[in-house]
């Protein structure tokens, strides 16, 4: 890690000299757009939106109240929208420094701290300030809390400790039971469930992910699992454990009657799925593995909601 904390220095310098860069040069309204949009992460802000509709029909059984719906979906979107923004912006020396990142609006140049700084706040505001009257005030609470953990405990962290990814579920998790606040005005047992249902999830997610671009991640100094136990047991442990923890809590909203017995006898299936897929990647722990691994996740929510969906209109 000495090498590279070497050209980690050298090149946080350079980023720290350009902080205040100014974007140049004559740029088309549709090429600002697709930057702003990179910027709030739209790849991880659509799952954050997807898990709090999933929270909100386990808050739903017997009706869904649209307008409650659309303003949650809505204040949720933004919320995460903006932490996204505001992630890179505080992440943009780092990002500078690996081969995925560089390229991004803010280590490339391409949009300024200072405009990152005012949109992201912009949308945090936005999205508690719709929550908070057009929904209810623990919902609010809960979407304020998902931005301050996120940006000022599990971000720092990523460049401290190997558990990053473990105390990061939190935040990650918090949305899904921000969409069954929405739904009920309180915190519940099906609430409960879909939040512990969406931090088991990330772990596998995250730490294939991880996996994959371990090389780049020691680049970006980041202390990372797989970085820090480049042999990847514990790694593939981690995995196994939390889909294999994943199977259970899944059906919890079945137990407590926040879910049928179509989401019941669905979620088992997809789960032993993605349980096996970290399965053979503990047996042959290569990129391609991970990968798959990956991609398992990345379809394990989406499956889920419809699964919910098909129980509530069944």
């Amino acid at each position: 890690m000495a090498d590279s904390s070497n050209r980690s220095s050298s090149s946080v310098t350079a980023v720290s000299a350009s902080e205040d860069v100014t974007v140049t040069g004559k740029r088309s309204v549709g090429g600002v757009l697709r930057d702003y949009l990179e910027l709030a992460k739209p790849e991880i802000s659509s799952v954050v939106t997807m898990s709090a509709f999933a929270g909100f029909l386990v808050g739903s059984p017997t009706g869904i109240d649209g307008w409650t719906l659309l303003w949650t979906m809505l204040g949720v979107a933004l919320c995460a929208g903006g932490v996204g923004v505001l992630n890179h912006l505080f992440e943009r020396r780092y990002d500078a420094q690996m081969k995925r990142t560089a390229a991004r609006p803010l280590p490339a140049g391409r949009v300024s701290p200072t405009e990152a700084r005012r949109l992201g706040i912009a949308m945090v505001c936005t999205a508690v300030g719709i929550l908070c009257p057009l929904v209810n005030v623990i919902t609010a609470v809960v979407a304020t809390l998902t931005a301050v953990l996120y940006l000022f405990v599990y971000t720092p962290l990523k460049r401290v400790t190997k558990w990053n990814t473990l105390i990061g579920t939190v935040p990650g998790a918090l949305p899904a039971l921000g969409g069954y606040t929405a739904a009920t005005g309180h915190l519940g047992a099906g609430g409960w469930a879909v939040f512990g249902i969406l931090a088991c999830w990330q772990m596998p997610h995250f730490l294939s992910l991880a996996w994959m671009y371990r090389n780049d991640y020691e680049r970006g100094d980041y202390a990372m699992l797989p970085v820090v136990e480049p042999e990847g047991d514990s790694t593939a442990r981690q995995m196994i454990g939390f889909a294999a923890l994943l199977l259970p809590l899944s059906v919890l909203p079945t137990m407590v009657s926040s879910a049928g017995w179509i989401y019941g006898v669905g979620a088992v299936p997809l789960g032993l799925w993605f349980l096996w897929t970290t399965i053979v990647f503990y047996g042959e722990r290569t990129g391609q593995k991970a990968k798959r691994v990956l991609k398992a996740s990345v379809l394990y929510v989406p499956a889920l909601v419809a699964l919910l969906m098909v129980d509530w209109f069944v």
